[in-house]
């Protein structure tokens, strides 16, 4: 772990326009320079880079952010990555924190890991490349599969001779300890050597009977893969963590378990990765959409045909570790199967999950019984590509045509419709979650009105409390609940709290996110009178947490509540500069939020300089809290007047609207006045 002293250090030393400069050509325009952006088919420079900020931007696109961010998104590597990057670079020495010894212990294990299957994938790669069997067994497997040599070394994939215990042997001969071949699963100990085993895990490190016991483990190790195809599994970045080994087809019969994986170890949960997403990472991002396939020769064919941005669950359903994975290089995914039971199963799989987590969901089931491999072998490139935009279909669209449409049972469609209605309710986007249930309804010759009341039970039903959790965590519930609704946006009665709704709110709440972002450590009161007779004074983080908590306001989108309350909570340290730290933060989507916020799309050359004027900044803050203020009012008066067109014959309910009404109108009309806005009823 690198300890926080040196992080600064790396921060402070690394240049945005030395780190862009060894990708991009760059040319001077005015004080920043300017060149083609790196992650999408740019013709005319976009992508600017502001030395005196320390940051870039692509005003197309909107990728870039500080040095290391630009790394991350440009080579694809972790945090801690682009750091060590940078150190490198700059020669500036890694201090790692120091670390408890079970701390210490641990790394080294997980080193010890991936060293051994890093090891093990060169073996078995050698393997397949030089042993006479190898040649004559396992490279004969993937020629009759159809996979060139080029796929072969860019999967690094490799053969298992049949020998039980090949690899045991070998990795005997290098040195490597049989504990760690057993703990990433390259092998297994046989049934005479489970008591010996039993007995190396509980003795004492360094005992006689510790030491006895491992040439009895090592003589007894079997290999996990043996006879087998092998398909080594690489995380995002880029090491070793599991293998899948393959039954060459000439044993396949009559047997009931094609493929072998790894077991789950310390390095290596099924549900947190995904085949290909190595290779796949930089397509994904330049193509801005990641096909997902079911298994390791459906990635291998595609890449093969000239389609990269491809990854494969095998076969398992998706998890939220999996999709945050994809959703740190998109948010668009197409689900890719063959057109049997089995596919259709499958693309329904995970697929609520996926739309909840804010992903853009398309399906594509191929004809004929063909699966990704066999359909990619058949065609070329351009036919391949041509077919998938050709045919693929949004979510929705595919399952009303799967589950509703001609279906003339009342109580199967009404079902049907049930879900789809359901599945669209987990859509974070309101604008996005409005027009599928827009288009949903034009579909199914259904009235609007009645999905929208049945997608609000739906989401009402998520954000119930639990009677479960007693009167303190249901209060708690409730609040976290109301937060919920208010950003839904649904159509019920909403008390004047949370954050705003509409176009206009939004842009007035990023105007004041981006004040934060800017300025946020800067005081604009000086000296204001406490209760208690003593003094304070506010930066703009500060007064604007105070302005909007005082009547339990907040903003709609959780990341900008975030970045406010870091804010506040930074400012208490001395030299927190709020640009410089969101910019350089830690979270890449905040990071990225900020550069955005933090650069002007037209940005005055060095030769002019604006005076700021004195007071303008305060004059300005105040302004926007009022109109987030104004915004959210007028919501309330819009949702009151609705909610007064179909009270229907409620004496008390009309009452009641009416009374509220009067009151959300003179706050609208006092909010205005001191906006000095005239406004008309």
């Amino acid at each position: 772990m690198i300890d926080r002293a040196t992080v600064d250090k790396i921060i402070d030393a690394a240049r945005i326009v030395d780190v862009v400069g060894e990708f991009v050509t760059l040319k001077k325009s005015g004080v920043n320079y300017k060149g083609l952006c790196p992650f999408h088919d740019d013709r005319n420079p976009s992508f600017m880079v502001s030395p005196s900020k320390n940051i870039c931007h692509c005003f197309v696109c909107g990728k870039g952010g500080t040095p290391a961010n630009f790394l991350m998104e440009h080579e694809q590597i972790t945090y801690p990555e682009a750091l060590r990057w940078l150190a490198k670079k700059y020669n500036i020495e890694i201090v790692e924190k120091e670390m408890t010894d079970e701390e210490r212990e641990a790394q080294s294990e997980r080193e010890s890991m991936f060293i051994v299957n890093e090891w093990a994938k060169d073996w078995f790669h050698d393997i397949l490349k030089n042993d006479p069997d190898g040649i004559a067994i396992g490279k004969q497997y993937f020629r009759s599969r159809g996979i060139r040599d080029d796929i072969i070394e860019k999967f690094q994939l490799g053969y298992a001779p049949q020998k039980r215990d090949a690899l045991a042997l070998a990795s005997k001969a290098k040195g490597y300890k049989p504990e760690f071949l057993v703990k990433t699963g390259l092998c297994f100990v046989s049934e005479k050597g489970k008591t010996n085993s039993e007995k190396f895990a509980t003795a004492a490190d360094g005992t006689a009977e510790a030491n006895s016991s491992l040439f009895t483990i090592h003589s007894t190790l079997i290999d996990r893969y043996s006879g087998r195809a092998i398909f080594p599994w690489f995380n995002v970045s880029g090491k070793v963590v599991a293998f899948g080994g393959r039954v060459l087809d000439s044993r396949t019969k009559g047997v009931a378990q094609k493929y072998v994986n790894s077991p789950d170890s310390d390095i290596y949960h099924k549900e947190r990765e995904l085949y290909g997403i190595y290779q796949a990472k930089k397509a994904i991002v330049k193509e801005d959409r990641v096909f997902m396939v079911e298994g390791y020769t459906d990635v291998i064919a595609m890449h093969q045909a000239g389609i990269e941005n491809v990854v494969a669950n095998s076969g398992t359903a998706l998890s939220t570790y999996q999709i945050h994975m994809l959703h740190r290089f998109t948010n668009n995914i197409t689900l890719l199967y063959d057109g049997d039971e089995a596919g259709i199963h499958a693309a329904m799989r995970g697929t609520d999950m996926l739309l909840e987590e804010g992903m853009n969901i398309k399906v594509l089931l191929l004809p004929d019984g063909d699966d990704p491999d066999s359909f990619a072998r058949k065609h070329s490139t351009e036919d391949l590509k041509r077919y998938i935009e050709e045919n693929q279909t949004d979510f929705i669209t595919f399952k009303s045509r799967l589950t509703v449409e001609n279906v003339t049972d009342p109580v199967k469609r009404s079902e049907a419709i049930g879900g789809i209605v359901k599945s669209i309710s987990v859509i974070p986007d309101q604008i996005l979650r409005s027009t599928y249930l827009s288009d949903f309804a034009h579909r199914i010759n259904m009235k609007e009105q009645t999905l929208v009341a049945e997608m609000n039970k739906f989401i009402r039903g998520r954000l119930t409390p639990n009677p479960s959790l007693g009167r303190e965590g249901s209060e708690q519930t409730q609040e976290q609940s109301q937060g919920q609704v208010q950003e839904q946006g649904l159509s019920t009665p909403l008390p004047l709290q949370g954050g705003a709704g509409g176009e206009s709110s939004a842009l007035v709440e990023q105007m004041l996110v981006r004040e934060i972002v800017r300025h946020g450590e800067e005081i604009i009161f000086e000296d204001v009178e406490t209760e208690e007779g003593g003094t304070i004074s506010l930066n703009v983080a500060q007064y604007v947490h105070f302005d909007l908590s005082q009547d339990g306001l907040s903003f709609a989108l959780p990341i900008h509540n975030q970045i406010l309350e870091e804010a506040v909570e930074q400012s208490e340290k001395p030299g927190f500069k709020a640009e410089s730290y969101f910019c350089n933060h830690a979270d890449v989507q905040v990071s990225q939020l900020a550069t955005r916020l933090a650069i002007d799309r037209h940005q005055l050359g060095g030769r002019f300089v604006l005076e700021p004027r004195e007071g303008a900044l305060r004059q300005r803050v105040i302004h926007l809290v009022m109109d987030f203020r104004l915004d959210i009012v007028e919501n309330r008066l819009k949702e009151i007047q609705r909610q007064l067109l179909q009270v229907g014959s409620d004496v008390e309910q009309m009452m009641k609207l009416l009374k509220e009404h009067k009151e959300t109108k003179e706050l609208r009309d006092e909010l205005a006045k001191r906006l000095g806005t005239d406004l008309v009823v």
